[in-house]
């Protein structure tokens, strides 16, 4: 007799789908371990005989599928040599494709939008590769390992006469709508502005399931979108009410018994330069004359570390946040106001304790000597940058031969830097005038000029040296004291062979022979392009061709500023790397061993990754305002430059105020139009009319959408 088929139905099926993932996720917590199938169903939570026995019925559904293998007899773990399988990071283009970055893998993966499975951007997935006829490697999400967020800014749309509505993401590479049902509305009603929790996405389901949090207000409005752009990076911008107590407790003396313990240095010249605009003052500069008629220059800085302790829930909040956010209408500072505007900014007429570099420096800008240590300072000016630029410049004014020294010496230093190998990027900042409710009734330009010049000089020699003190002993041999850097790598050659390649059609050369030919032709390229029509575009794929700046333990050396040793130690109220600079420097002036390296690489991969939020956001604001800016221009005729080229269309900035709009390939009536990613350059398939990277064009503004903070233009013949 025929054995009787065993039946599986779908919900079981499905159930130990459910479980199989929870298994491979505990697994993958921590991939070295071995487990029995006990270990595993305690890990997973699934603890009575019913439950064990879907847990042994799931192991053999992953050893089937060669997704576990057995170490040995009863015992599982990931196997890693699966064909095909990949775990890396997901990124969404505003398409709807994505790339998976794997680490170890020079090129990321291609995911077509219909092979993204339930991942969203960010997330840590599982995919699949392949070979797509025959030609690139393209992948498949298999499933998502970790979530990067669950919460979300955007616009709840009500469905009409229905108890359900849909959350629509603000940002496009976000790939879905949240659905949420009525009873999880929060108050907010149809168009809101909302941050959404994702609570749970069912295996099937179209939409990810949701509840509101909290809601923003009306989109468009200047105070929901500038909270919105907070939310969406999940930067706070407010302080908890015990942290604000914490730092109101805190003892703003300048007592006798602290002083003693400082090098007082009170009765010397001393002054900040700082933005006309600027509340917290984290440096100032001291300059006197010795009597071998070499200079002492004092470099100093708020000493945060003073009023800010391990332990305490004020460090702790200041090193979750990690730096200031810098919007275009406010400041989020990394530190409550009464430290940051307070006590710890060197506000001029009043004693602040500082932590000093001091340098002995002829008049060749030669160090003679260096002191490193506490101090306490008087400051007796605070310049803005526009004054101190007057000084130099010719006009009367107090302090003008020390800031004409300093400016002298500040040159010396800066032309130094550059024959060693700096790599000099001078692009201007864009700045809005607003009016008393915060509407742009202007757009500036920040460009730096000497005064400008001299405090960036004067900082990284304190950064340089601080960094080489400790890393260092006084033979100049490697110390092996653990610290944390600001690293800058050397550019990717295959960039850089791209860019020579780019470059040469306008004329210019490059030689790549070494790191320091890098460098110099570097320079030359962006001191030859100056004021010609291509300046733009090339200087910007040359800042696309560096790596990025991060904080590491390891001193990779800073490839843009040719340094070996380099760390940020000037602003430790707007930065928690510095103040870990500042703490780890004391403790070895007071002879203390170098700490745990781990510990400290995890907080300088903490501080990196939330200085691209807040960089992040800042750009966002910009944006924002931008569009906000450019709506009282609908209709009008702009000249513009082509600043960036994709498959869907072009971007054009325009100079005089550097908003940016899109033109979309599907709007240019007169062709149709393909993408040529190695000349930057979109081209008319009949008539061959080119669009480059660089190009003039003239443009009409056709939409400003604050919502998407996105401009659109359409070109005008």
């Amino acid at each position: 007799m025929a054995k009787k088929r065993k039946y599986i139905s779908q919900k079981n099926e499905h159930k130990l789908k459910e479980i199989g993932k929870l298994i491979l996720r505990f697994i993958n917590e921590n991939s070295t371990k071995v487990y029995n199938y006990k270990q595993i169903a305690d890990g997973i939570d699934y603890k009575n005989p019913r439950q064990r026995e879907l847990v042994i019925q799931a192991l053999h559904r992953l050893q089937a599928a060669e997704r576990i293998k057995e170490a040995e007899k009863g015992k599982y773990v990931l196997n890693l040599n699966i064909k095909g399988t990949l775990t890396g990071i997901i990124d969404f283009n505003q398409s709807g494709n994505a790339y998976v970055k794997v680490e170890g893998l020079e090129d990321d993966i291609f995911i077509h939008s219909k092979n993204v499975k339930d991942a969203l951007q960010g997330d840590k997935v599982l995919i699949v590769t392949y070979t797509y006829k025959g030609k690139k490697l393209e992948g498949s999400v298999l499933e998502v390992l970790e979530r990067t967020r669950t919460e979300f800014v955007g616009t709840l749309q009500i469905v009409p006469h229905k108890d359900f509505g849909f959350v629509v993401c603000d940002k496009k590479t976000i790939n879905t709508d949240i659905f949420v049902p009525k009873p999880k509305f929060g108050g907010a009603e149809d168009g809101n502005k909302v941050i959404v929790k994702m609570t749970e996405w069912r295996p099937g389901d179209k939409n990810p399931e949701g509840e509101i949090i909290q809601v923003l207000g009306a989109p468009g409005e200047h105070e929901t979108e500038i909270h919105s752009i907070l939310a969406e990076y999940g930067l706070p911008y407010e302080f908890p009410e015990e942290v604000e107590r914490d730092a109101d407790k805190i003892d703003r003396s300048i007592n006798e018994e602290e002083v003693a313990k400082r090098w007082d240095m009170r009765g010397i010249t001393t002054f900040t330069i700082d933005p006309k605009d600027a509340k917290d003052f984290d440096d100032a500069l001291s300059i006197r004359k010795l009597d071998n008629g070499n200079w002492e220059i004092g470099v100093h800085i708020a000493d945060v570390s003073h009023y800010v302790v391990p332990g305490t829930i004020l460090d702790d909040e200041a090193y979750q946040r990690a730096t200031s956010v810098y919007l275009v209408d406010r400041v989020v500072p990394m530190l409550p106001e009464v430290l940051s505007n307070d006590v710890c900014s060197l506000r001029p007429h009043e004693d602040k304790f500082t932590f000093s570099a001091v340098f002995e420096l002829n008049d060749k800008a030669e160090i003679k000597k260096q002191w490193f240590g506490r101090t306490v300072i008087h400051s007796d000016r605070r310049f803005t940058y526009e004054e101190a630029q007057e000084r130099i410049e010719g006009k009367d004014g107090d302090f003008k031969e020390e800031i004409l020294i300093l400016d002298q010496l500040a040159k010396i230093m800066r032309q130094k830097r550059i024959k060693d190998g700096a790599i000099t990027f001078d692009r201007s900042e864009v700045r809005f005038n607003l009016d008393e409710n915060n509407e742009p009734v202007g757009v500036y330009f920040k460009i730096s000029k000497d005064s400008n010049h001299l405090i960036e000089e004067f900082m990284l020699l304190a950064n340089k040296k601080v960094s080489e003190f400790v890393s260092l002993n006084k033979r100049g041999e490697i110390s092996q004291n653990t610290f944390i850097y600001r690293v800058h790598d050397d550019p990717d050659p295959a960039k850089l062979e791209s860019l020579r390649d780019f470059v040469s059609t306008f004329g210019y050369k490059m030689d790549l022979a070494n790191t320091k030919k890098v460098a110099e032709s570097l320079n030359k390229l962006l001191h030859d392009v100056k004021g010609k029509g291509e300046e733009n575009m090339i200087e910007t794929l040359a800042m696309r061709s560096m790596s990025k700046a991060v904080y590491s333990t390891e001193p990779i050396g800073h490839y843009g500023l040719g340094f070996d040793y380099y760390s940020h130690f000037t602003s430790p109220i707007r930065r928690y790397p510095d103040l870990i600079a500042h703490r780890l420097l004391q403790h070895y002036l007071d002879g203390g061993k170098s700490p745990n390296k781990a510990d400290l690489e995890e907080k300088a991969k903490h501080c990196s990754y939330m200085e691209r939020l807040a960089a992040d956001a800042e750009r966002d604001s910009i944006k924002f305002m931008q569009v906000k800016f450019m709506e009282k221009h609908l209709g009008e005729t702009f000249n513009g430059v082509i600043s960036g080229v994709a498959e869907f269309g072009f971007w054009v900035e325009i100079p005089e105020n550097g908003a940016e709009g899109l033109i979309k390939l599907r709007d240019l009536t007169d062709d149709s139009y393909s993408y040529d990613a190695k000349t930057h350059a979109v081209y008319g398939n009949r008539h061959g009319k080119k669009y480059q990277l660089g190009d003039q064009v003239q443009i009409k503004v056709v939409k400003a959408n604050l919502i998407q903070k996105q401009l659109d233009f359409k070109i005008v013949d």
